[in-house]
């Protein structure tokens, strides 16, 4: 797959996916899949998003994004899209809905067919919906699919719910309505080798500051080394309330790794679910025990899931 981060010229007909596709959950995968199979008639299939959240650069808020712009690349690769389009999305916020339409997607990318969510909108003060985009592209003999909502019991499926799922530490159902597994690759740093110094060394790991930050506790999680190699992790995020640390990290134990040290690696770790809130423990001993206690709780998880 190509990723641009500007306009250019495409010079055969495409089959567009149009949509920010935050953390590309389930709803979104339907839309980008409709655009794929724009194929089969001959059309390259691509999509057009931004490189940063538009309501973040709206409202001037965090992004608090479901998935980083590297594995967001990565999947869309894998589902089918050919050209992937990231644009700065302040290079078109005061563009007309119809101008947006009719000479970016329909003169510059040759799109022959749009896909879209049931709720897109699109121009200057996201005036542009689907109402306006399905009469632009009828005047222009544009085939155009609006995938409706996907709805599940706790309504309609959006990253704003997977966001809060989250938040409450509820990632196995987070990663349900995403269809994949929550969580981020980073270059392991040292920390205070406190781990070490219980038998249970962790990798420590920045938090992407773009990511939206989980419930603070301890999470089973699948740990992927960069030679290819998984294993059952124990990850906490938080503060480590015991020690004294109240900065927000990520370390994760891998109770079965007897491997070299990974300092400067990159590892990707993916949360699978949650075990317990953040405590602090009347002493080091007591934390000792509650790690190996959480380490039988996570290979449990872990030998549940067969798909990461």
């Amino acid at each position: 797959m190509q990723t641009f981060f500007e306009l250019l010229p495409e010079k055969q007909n495409t089959s567009a996916a149009l949509g920010f596709f935050d953390g590309l959950h389930i709803g979104h995968r339907k839309v980008i899949g409709e655009a794929v199979r724009g194929s089969e008639n001959g059309l390259v299939p691509i999509c057009f998003t931004f490189a940063q959240s538009p309501k973040s650069v709206l409202k001037n808020q965090p992004q608090e994004a479901l998935m980083s712009v590297e594995d967001k690349k990565t999947v869309l690769s894998e589902i089918g899209i050919q050209h992937l389009y990231m644009c700065d999305f302040k290079s078109v916020v005061d563009i007309a809905p119809r101008k947006f339409v009719e000479d970016m997607l329909i003169k510059t990318l040759k799109a022959k067919k749009l896909c879209c969510g049931f709720n897109y909108t699109f121009g200057k003060n996201g005036e542009g919906n689907t109402e306006l985009l399905a009469e632009i592209c009828k005047e222009n003999g544009i085939e155009l699919q609006v995938l409706p909502p996907v709805e599940e019991k706790e309504g309609v499926v959006s990253s704003t719910l997977i966001r809060e799922l989250i938040k409450d530490g509820n990632v196995r159902r987070a990663n349900e309505l995403l269809g994949s597994y929550f969580g981020f690759g980073g270059e392991v740093v040292h920390g205070q080798h406190l781990g070490r110094e219980l038998g249970t060394p962790t990798l420590n790991q920045s938090l992407h500051e773009e990511l939206v930050v989980p419930k603070f506790g301890v999470y089973a999680s699948c740990v992927t080394l960069d030679d290819g190699r998984k294993f059952c992790g124990v990850t906490n995020i938080g503060v480590k309330p015991t020690v004294g640390n109240f900065a927000p990290l990520c370390e994760t134990w891998m109770p079965d790794y007897s491997g070299e040290e990974l300092y400067g690696k990159t590892v990707d770790v993916r949360l699978i679910d949650f075990i317990r809130g953040e405590k602090k423990f009347s002493s080091l001993n007591e934390l000792k025990k509650a790690i190996f206690d959480n380490a039988k709780t996570a290979e449990k998880m872990f030998s549940e899931i067969n798909n990461l």
